[in-house]
């Protein structure tokens, strides 16, 4: 089992001192990996219903701060070394997906391969507006996006042509250090995600909170992996149940869950010090 943190470009972490601790004391506690949040713009009022909340709204004011998920986390790799640098998740239609491919890239290059691509459809119609992005057909862009981004890193001279993106014998350089491209990561909490994360993903993470919806979802993700001729159990999964207990983590681990999140609460360096280390040596120690 891996440890991560999520919402990790929040709070102070906005900042580059404290982005740097926070990845610093997260290293030193064992954590595998940071996950970070974006959004390009809120639109004030929205309408759209957050999906991850009772309330419908997002957690904070509208005017948070949130940084660019791969600026953020280019500044937390040169002051780090192991740690997995994650967005979880980065809302893929709204990318041009040669530049995010070569942006990736680069990325995992400067990292020395430790970047995961976590992706979702997106839920806030009026900043798709805003880009003037199709809000529909997100799920149809974001499979072809998929598509595209692994030829962009695999092939000499990729070629792609699909019904949202199309190039031809585009030599895109730097290629990804990592072995297979840099792995990506299905997000969301419903079962077209599920769904695609069996087709294309080479992990899942599914966006839920009770332990029955994630059985459910895994599920799913299974069924789908079948029937894509993919082994099931090739796909990683990460879980942010707010589960630290043993007998919490053996369950999740009996489900297939090969990584579990707990949250950047807010704070300062001296509280992550001694919250994320407290974890570290009661929980992540168990499984070192």
């Amino acid at each position: 089992m891996r440890f991560g943190i999520l919402y990790a470009n929040t709070g102070l972490a906005v900042a580059p001192d404290g982005a740097t601790a926070l990845a610093q004391i997260a290293e030193e506690s064992g954590f595998e990996s940071l996950w970070t949040v974006e959004h390009v713009g809120v639109p004030a009022g929205y309408a759209s219903v957050y999906p991850y909340s009772p309330s419908g709204r997002m957690p904070g004011a509208e005017e948070s701060p949130i940084p660019d998920p791969l600026i953020w986390l280019t500044w937390v790799a040169a002051s780090t070394r192991h740690l997995r640098l994650a967005t979880g998740i980065l809302i893929l239609p709204q990318r041009n997906p040669p530049v995010l491919a070569k942006e990736l890239a680069t990325l995992d290059l400067l990292s020395g391969g430790r970047v995961t691509l976590g992706i979702g459809v997106g839920w806030l119609a009026e900043e798709f507006a805003a880009l003037g992005v199709p809000f529909d057909s997100r799920g149809a862009r974001t499979d072809e996006y998929i598509e595209a981004l692994r030829v962009l890193w695999r092939d000499d001279e990729a070629t792609y042509s699909g019904r949202f993106v199309n190039f031809d014998r585009l030599k895109s350089y730097p290629k990804p250090v990592q072995a297979g491209g840099i792995p990506i990561a299905i997000g969301g909490h419903t079962r077209a995600a599920a769904e695609r994360a069996g087709r294309l993903g080479d992990e899942f993470f599914p966006g839920v909170q009770k332990l029955e919806d994630l059985e459910s979802l895994l599920k799913i993700m299974r069924v789908a992996a079948i029937d894509a001729g993919r082994d099931p159990d090739q796909i990683g999964v990460t879980a942010g149940l707010g589960a630290t207990g043993a007998d919490d983590l053996k369950r999740l681990s009996d489900l297939g869950v090969t990584r579990v999140v707990i949250p950047n609460l807010g704070g300062d360096p001296d509280k992550w010090r001694a919250r994320l280390g407290a974890f570290g040596e009661t929980v992540i120690s168990q499984f070192s």
